[in-house]
């Protein structure tokens, strides 16, 4: 029987955590998997003398890279790899590939690097930005999740104290897409297909995402929609990944971001549809089947 450890954070109490872990696990069971849920500091990454057991593949469900990059030198398949992770964990690494490869999304800059305590104010590089994205917009931070450290910023004030705030952090001004305020579509694919997805909305809040209060139900994509989120996970060489995207003009999709360790429990929720099963299979199909 092969078997495989499920890595999550076990710093994070929330149940969703250990949640996600358990709809892997129960994924990997189903297709006689001998998989085992472990906590991210249960592995001990010693470098010089490694792991004294391995098993034949780990899903990845955090965002604790060095882990990842340690499993991968220790030699077991690991997915997502830590260069996807990485990446998508890093928006602002992440607009600068999409960009690159063309995938539509709102328009975006890069904030310099500022140190903490330090400030480029009155320099004429604020002012810059504003010229090139009006208010209102959305500064992100690099880091961040279910929607946390987005901030939509409608006036001069928030933009000035925002990112004096910011100074010592990643991250990005960003076009805010008027016509997708409160709404979105959160795309899971695997393999380079979509397997589930899902319409978010929220009357209270710019964004859709469930954990600030939004609502969610089934949806049926347009072929554009497909394509642009099956994309935007090829770009980044996610082989699991959650997209979402945005309405632009016309309805045209565009990237809101790719998430490559994306929560899959609301979208079964939704949908019924256990993603881990697809993303079991594409694992087999990989590393392939152990033959008895």
């Amino acid at each position: 029987m092969q078997t495989c450890w499920i890595v999550y954070n076990g710093s994070l109490t929330d149940e969703k955590f250990i949640d996600q872990a358990l709809l892997l696990q129960e994924a990997a069971n189903k297709q006689e998997i001998q998989a085992t849920l472990v906590k991210n500091y249960e592995l001990l990454m010693d470098v010089q003398h490694g792991l004294h057991e391995k098993p034949d593949f780990v899903v990845f469900l955090d965002k604790d890279i060095l882990l990842a990059k340690f499993l991968k030198n220790e030699g077991i398949p690991v997915f997502n790899d830590p260069d996807v992770i990485e990446i998508c964990d890093n928006k602002a690494r992440q607009y600068m590939a999409l960009a690159n490869a063309h995938i539509p999304m709102p328009r975006t800059i890069i904030a310099p690097k500022v140190y903490a305590n330090f400030t480029i104010q009155h320099t004429g590089f604020y002012e810059q930005v504003l010229q090139t994205i009006h208010l209102p917009m959305i500064i992100k931070e690099a880091h961040g999740s279910f929607g946390m450290k987005v901030y939509l910023i409608e006036t001069k004030k928030q933009f000035f104290d925002k990112v004096e705030e910011l100074n010592g952090k990643e991250y990005v001004f960003q076009e805010y897409i008027e016509s997708s305020r409160g709404r979105d579509i959160r795309v899971n694919v695997v393999g380079g297909q979509v397997v589930a997805c899902m319409y978010r909305h929220s009357e209270t809040d710019f964004r859709a995402n469930i954990t600030n209060g939004g609502t969610a139900s089934p949806i049926i994509l347009t072929e554009r929609q497909k394509e642009v989120a099956i994309l935007a996970a090829q770009v980044l060489n996610a082989e699991f990944a959650g997209v979402d995207l945005l309405f632009g003009e016309d309805e045209e999709p565009l990237v809101c971001e790719v998430n490559g360790v994306a929560h899959i429990r609301n979208l079964y929720n939704v949908t019924g549809i256990n993603v881990g099963d697809a993303m079991i299979s594409y694992i087999l199909s990989k590393v392939g089947a152990v033959v008895i």
